[in-house]
């Protein structure tokens, strides 16, 4: 970096704050001024915002309306993310806005990659109790590398290039990644319709030895309490053919006593039946003392006559979603009776049949993680590369 000056970042841009126009004079927020907060910042430009708010609202707060063309940062919420405007924009204060003093010395491009490659710096120096952020002296005071005009247009054109290539490779490989989920998709759809066309149908409730669902802790005074406990399994649990239990739940141990008809045992299945995740299905394979809430329907297959893996698979199969979600019922919050899954009717092989589709299924969903797993790798190296371009730069 021979010939290049180290400055303060305050004494090269004017760092200009935000404000949020009062929530309780609606008339401040039917105008036509663009005001963004960090939820607009979705991509390298923000082009619309959320709200729009008016001139009397921009004259009667602490907002203030920036140039288009400008780079603003988020300071506090969403601390480190960098955006233009492609419009004249008023903004809140979780965000400043960074401007150039001369445009002669410093191109506005060249400050938006490096603001880019110090989000890290950002993050690290957030302090707050509950949302994190910096300061405006802060800000000013970053050392910024000042080289001249010709050197930050060749640094810009570099990055330019690199990152549109690097933003094709993305939009592939996310492309890839929907086309591999998709594919298993239709592989369970494919498979379950011939099964289907081949098989009687029969209602589930003949097919279990128990249909059910949990209640609230609340609803039976019991509290949450630290392991040990009994694992307490909600529909967020509740993952497509997985449990999930990155962050588990436990209740006071007088739960089971109280609500025994919804205790688990390994190899119940469990499906969503409230909310936005209705359907979605998973075997218990565990052997913890646990149990359910409300939102969690409970089948417990008899297993002389119907697999468990088999029935999670089959719910999870897209046109059974479908299916279930046509007969939500919604009183404000959507939702399944019990009533509903002991009257549903599936397709039912012999078991040894229902077995050998799980195996051939799990086959599949094997080869589809595989590629999954190699996707999200290459999307992690993609934005690891990213960030050591930028610091190279």
């Amino acid at each position: 970096m021979t010939n290049w000056e180290f400055v303060e970042l305050g004494d090269v841009c004017n760092i200009i704050g935000g404000g949020t126009p009062s929530k309780d004079n609606a008339a401040f927020y039917r105008g036509s001024i663009p005001w963004a907060t960090v939820r607009d910042m979705k991509s390298e430009m923000i082009i619309s915002t959320e709200f729009k708010i008016s001139e009397e609202a921009l004259a009667n707060s602490s907002t203030n309306l920036i140039p288009r063309g400008s780079v603003v940062i988020a300071t506090r919420v969403g601390l480190g993310k960098v955006c233009f405007l492609q419009y004249d924009t008023a903004i809140n204060q979780d965000l400043k806005a960074v401007i150039p003093r001369d445009p002669n010395k410093l191109d506005a491009r060249y400050l938006f990659w490096w603001l880019r490659s110090m989000s890290f710096v950002f993050v690290a120096a957030g302090t707050g109790l509950t949302v994190h952020g910096v300061k405006l002296p802060f800000v000013k005071s970053l050392a910024f590398p000042f080289p001249s005009l010709p050197e930050q247009q060749r640094i810009v054109a570099i990055l330019d290039e690199a990152f549109d290539g690097l933003a094709i490779a993305t939009a592939n490989t996310e492309k890839n990644l929907k086309n591999a989920r998709e594919l298993f998709e239709g592989y369970l759809n494919n498979l379950f319709s011939q099964v289907a066309s081949q098989h009687e149908v029969q209602q589930l409730e003949s097919l279990s030895t128990k249909i059910t669902k949990g209640s609230s802790p609340k609803w039976q005074g019991i509290d949450y309490v630290s392991e040990p406990g009994i694992l307490f399994v909600t529909s967020e649990n509740v993952g497509e053919n997985e449990i999930l239990l990155d962050q588990p739940k436990y209740v006071q141990e007088a739960f089971n006593a109280k609500d025994s008809k919804s205790i688990l045992r390994r190899g119940d299945v469990l499906t969503n039946i409230v909310g936005a995740s209705i359907g979605r299905t998973a075997v218990f394979d565990r052997d913890d003392n646990a149990n359910i809430n409300q939102a969690v329907c409970l089948i417990r297959c008899d297993e002389r006559l119907l697999d468990s893996n088999y029935l999670s698979f089959l719910l999870n199969s897209p046109k059974f979603k479908e299916f279930l979600h046509d007969n939500e019922v919604d009183n404000a919050r959507a939702n399944l009776s019990l009533g509903f899954f002991r009257k549903l009717q599936i397709p039912v092989p012999k078991l040894d049949t229902q077995k050998s589709i799980v195996v051939e299924i799990e086959k599949m969903l094997e080869k589809i993680v595989r590629l999954e797993i190699l996707f999200d790798q290459k999307l992690a190296a993609i934005a690891e590369l990213k960030q050591s371009l930028l610091q190279k730069a």
